[in-house]
């Protein structure tokens, strides 16, 4: 009887303890059909909203992110328009959608709603009354959503088919404050636990894919209704399909829907693996807390497995079924992390990032443990020799990460989601979460760390939670004082850069002083190694330290001592990481004959073949022999020595350079060096061209923003081949150069200032210009470029160094021309805009004493603009005069593939003039780096 009675007793108290966990505190029924156009969706729905805070509420906030896609301007299209991404802006309004709310209601009251103007994917309800903690408010509403296209997100609608995330009006999570956030496709929206009761309403063709359990209402010959239900649950993800590409999997660890499929392998490998990740996730986090999950393969494209889903189809590198289960790994723990742990999605992601990626680590290497990076690309005589064929394939995330860290644009674990930077937020923060958290169980130990996660779900699974509690799981499994992780690694993006400075073997040779040098103020721990036949046989842990420290160590027959041998630290430097002990040398020599990954425990040397093209040289190629390889490094040399087939001459370049960066510092880097090149400018004529620069560089703290600012100062030395073909006889010169840029480029706003003095013997100018373009709501754009330019003194003979009108002399070499010395044919129509910027080719070309120049063009339809060009020209003895020209521009790439055809200049109707096709200009890029740019503008 007691016993009963303490049983009774405990059951209430334990649900009472556990409510939050175990009972939602929203509940959501809605009704939810497909309209008769086959994109919209008209929804009534029912929200009832539990205020469990302390606090008093007199209205209550609501995410309506499919509305975020409804105006250009709306937060998500001005992220679009800063990272260049121009199908958004160019979609029409059918294509974007959006919601049309038609009431919001509490027991048939109108209550009073707003959309904040920069914010309209989020909506303020204002309540009745106030409501006091504990009490719940009832809302209804109707509206109809358009579902976006697929291709802005991933997500949306295409062909038919239904990918819907964030579909739903959900009230925002409320945690002592309202966090109102706005979609800025991070897909980052608070998750919290609700109760849904959804009938959904479709023609009978659709299949259905959810999360939510499934119970089918009725169905004629035309339509079907569906019951979609789920307790305290979160994802609400819905996939409505014309032809099912998902199956169901059931395991004893829980029910799996996906379509994440590999062609290769049957259902019972896939079911085998699917049991495997979710047996894998249960031992090492808990079951769990919804009966089924969702995954999708447009889940996975979010944020890839990059590499993998880089190479074609028949391109198999990796084992059977490896490619599926790391794809399926992947993004199964992203969705269990993401809707068991409640956090604040667009502050603590980092949390669920080191969770996920270090259990995407400890997978690969408990059951893949042989697989490198490459695959069994790693076996191809050639691709064997470098050293990428040796990395594991966990040795990826270090070298992602450092391709940020290397630019000195990393950012800190802490940065909340919207202020990373596109590739930081998909690719380099998450990895470094990962590797932060295998740093700590390198120092730690791996069981202790295990168990803190574990301990770190179990308790807050289900639940809102935060970073205090996880480090003080973490902390409380831990034996080693970890405070170190979270104040100088997790919150700080401080370079990092050990470096051993010195070792001296005592008398008896049985003990090593060492002294290790920390470059940047941080307190972080590193392993010191000791290395016998390139093999570890020793390690010792030293704690953090200031500038620098000495230890001891007894002498195992180390040959080298090593810092930071297994990598897991994310060094900017890890060259300097060896010592000799009893080697000659602290590395050894290495030469490489292609691009490869850089290997620190070797002085490598790089020599890959290099082609290039111009018309005086013709094809040429050569050996370049450099240091850098696949990342950047702050020193960099390089020497290319070409020959050229037409020229029948060597050619080439070399440069010397370094790089200084700077953290939380005005100057974001200062980059010195010295250069020099030889080519022909023209037929059997040749250049030498030497320089000696200092570049200072400035960009805001928030890494984002678009704006950059750069001082240059430059000395340039040029030696020319006399012609006597042209007037141009400017055989040797030296020019000082100080250059001031500034810029802030969008895709719907874009603007550019420089300033350039340029002193020499014979003269000495000043130029400004700017640049301006706007891109209206209704895609019509108008470009404005003034340039202005004048000569303080000036004692040249010839227009060599004049201001050009449409073509400049590029005396310092500057521009990328491929004719540089051409007055006719295809290559003198080569555009650049530069000086005058004007197409047509007038006369006089040059201004000796002064010009100004404006520059404008408009859209027409699409990519077909309007431009013209006006401006004066001044030269010694004569007056001012004015000239202007117009066309038609093909803008098919801006500023990198676009033609201009003059209509109308001072020459008259040009178009019915002779020679007209002469009289066509171009601009081409061929360029790899300035290509890259544009490729990878939007990522950094």
């Amino acid at each position: 009887m007691p016993s009963k009675f303490l049983f009774n007793l405990f059951i209430p108290a334990f649900l009472f303890l556990n409510c939050e966990r175990l009972c939602a505190q929203q509940k959501i029924d809605a009704q939810v059909s497909l309209n008769k156009d086959l994109r919209s969706f008209s929804i009534t729905q029912k929200v009832i909203f539990k205020n469990t805070s302390t606090n008093t509420l007199k209205s209550i906030w609501l995410y309506d992110w499919v509305n975020a896609f409804s105006n250009k301007r709306s937060a998500l299209g001005k992220r679009y328009a800063q990272e260049y991404i121009r199908k958004f802006h160019f979609a029409s309004d059918e294509d974007r959608g959006g919601t049309d709310l038609e009431f919001i209601k509490n027991n048939s009251q109108n209550l009073k709603w707003s959309r904040p103007k920069d914010k309209i994917d989020l909506i303020e309800v204002d309540l009745p009354k106030a409501l006091q903690p504990g009490e719940e408010v009832e809302l209804q509403l109707s509206y109809s959503v358009v579902i976006p296209l697929d291709k802005f997100t991933g997500f949306g609608f295409n062909n038919g088919n239904f990918r819907m995330k964030y579909w739903l009006i959900q009230p925002a999570v409320y945690q002592n404050e309202w966090w109102i956030y706005s979609d800025l496709e991070l897909f980052d929206q608070p998750q919290q636990p609700a109760d849904y009761h959804l009938e959904l309403n479709l023609p009978k063709n659709y299949n259905v894919n959810t999360a939510l359990t499934k119970t089918l209402l009725k169905e004629d010959e035309l339509t079907k209704s569906y019951l979609l239900t789920g307790k305290n649950h979160s994802q609400i993800d819905l996939h409505l399909e014309l032809v099912n590409s998902f199956t169901t999997t059931v395991t004893d660890f829980g029910t799996l829907i996906s379509n994440i499929k590999e062609n290769q392998l049957n259902e019972n490998i896939e079911a085998l693996i699917i049991d495997r990740i979710l047996n894998f996730l249960s031992v090492r986090l808990d079951k769990f807390p919804n009966e089924r999950i969702l995954v999708s393969e447009k889940d996975y494209d979010l944020s890839p497995v990059y590499g993998l889903n880089q190479l074609p189809d028949f391109i198999r590198p990796f084992p059977d079924g490896f490619q599926f289960d790391i794809k399926l790994f992947k993004t199964l723990t992203d969705q269990y992390l993401k809707y068991s742990i409640f956090i604040n999605s667009r502050k603590d992601q980092w949390i669920l990032d080191a969770i996920q990626y270090s259990l995407m680590m400890e997978y690969v290497d408990i059951f893949y443990p042989d697989t490198k990076l490459l695959g069994t690309l790693s076996n191809i005589k050639g691709i064997s020799w470098t050293h990428a064929s040796s990395l594991d394939f966990n040795d990826q995330y270090d070298f992602l990460l450092q391709t940020m860290i290397r630019q000195n644009i990393d950012q800190t674990l802490v940065t909340p989601q919207d202020s990373l930077l596109r590739f930081n937020k998909k690719i380099a923060n998450p990895y470094k979460a990962g590797i932060a958290m295998d740093y700590l169980k390198d120092y730690s130990s791996k069981n202790e760390v295990n168990q803190g996660i574990k301990e770190f779900y179990v308790t807050n699974k289900s639940k809102f939670t935060s970073l205090e509690n996880f480090k003080s799981s973490l902390n409380k499994n831990t034996k080693k004082d970890i405070d170190w992780w979270f104040n100088d690694f997790a919150s700080t993006n401080q370079f990092i850069d050990f470096k051993i400075q010195q070792v001296k073997r005592n008398k008896n040779k049985d003990s090593l002083e060492v002294k290790i040098v920390n470059r940047y103020p941080n307190q972080l721990p590193v392993a010191i190694s000791q290395l016998k036949n390139n093999k570890e046989i020793h390690k010792t842990w030293v704690e953090g330290f200031g500038k620098d420290t000495v230890i001891r160590l007894k002498n195992e027959g180390a040959e080298r001592l090593a810092i930071n041998y297994n990598g897991k630290i994310p060094e900017l430097n890890k060259r300097n990481n060896y010592q000799r002990v009893s080697k000659l040398f602290s590395k050894p020599l290495q030469l490489r004959l292609l691009e490869d990954i850089e290997d620190p425990s070797k002085e490598q040397l790089f020599v890959i073949p290099e082609f290039g093209y111009n018309l005086y040289d013709g094809f040429y190629a050569g050996p370049k022999l450099y240091n850098t390889s696949l990342l950047p490094k702050q020193f960099s040399y390089a020497l290319s020595p070409k020959y050229g087939l037409v020229s029948n001459a060597l050619v080439g370049s070399a440069s010397m350079d370094y790089t200084f960066m700077f953290k939380d510092d005005e100057i974001f880097s200062i980059r010195t060096g010295i250069g020099g090149s030889r080519f022909s400018y023209d037929v059997d004529l040749f250049f030498n061209s030497y320089s000696a620069y200092a570049s200072f560089f400035y960009r805001p703290k928030n890494l984002r923003s678009n704006v950059r600012q750069s001082l240059s100062v430059r000395t340039s030395s040029v030696n020319r081949d006399e012609s006597e073909l042209t007037t141009f006889n400017e055989p040797e010169y030296d020019i000082y150069n100080v250059n001031y840029r500034y810029q802030n480029k969008n895709l719907d706003r874009f603007f550019t200032a420089n300033v350039d003095y340029q002193i020499s013997k014979k003269f000495s100018k000043v130029s400004a210009t700017s640049t301006f373009r706007k891109l209206f709501i209704n895609n019509r754009q108008i470009n404005f470029r003034f340039y202005g330019g004048l000569f303080l003194f000036n004692d040249t003979d010839s227009d060599f160094f004049s201001f050009a009108l449409d073509r400049p002399t590029d005396y310092l070499f500057d521009y990328n021309y491929y004719g540089r010395s051409e007055e006719s044919g295809l290559f003198s129509q080569q555009f650049i805009m530069a000086e005058g910027g004007f197409k047509s080719m007038l006369q006089p070309a040059f201004a000796n004493e002064w010009i100004a120049t404006t520059n404008v063009s408009t859209t027409i339809w699409n990519w077909i603009f309007a431009y013209g060009d006006m401006g004066f020209v001044k030269n010694r003895g004569a007056d001012a005069e004015f000239l202007y020209d117009s066309g038609i521009r093909l803008n098919l790439v801006e500023d990198y593939f676009e033609m201009y055809f003059p209509a109308y200049s001072s020459l008259g109707w040009e178009v019915g003039q002779p020679n007209y096709a002469e009289r066509i200009r171009f601009i081409v890029t061929l360029d790899i780096p300035t290509l890259f740019r544009l490729f990878t503008r939007k990522w950094y």
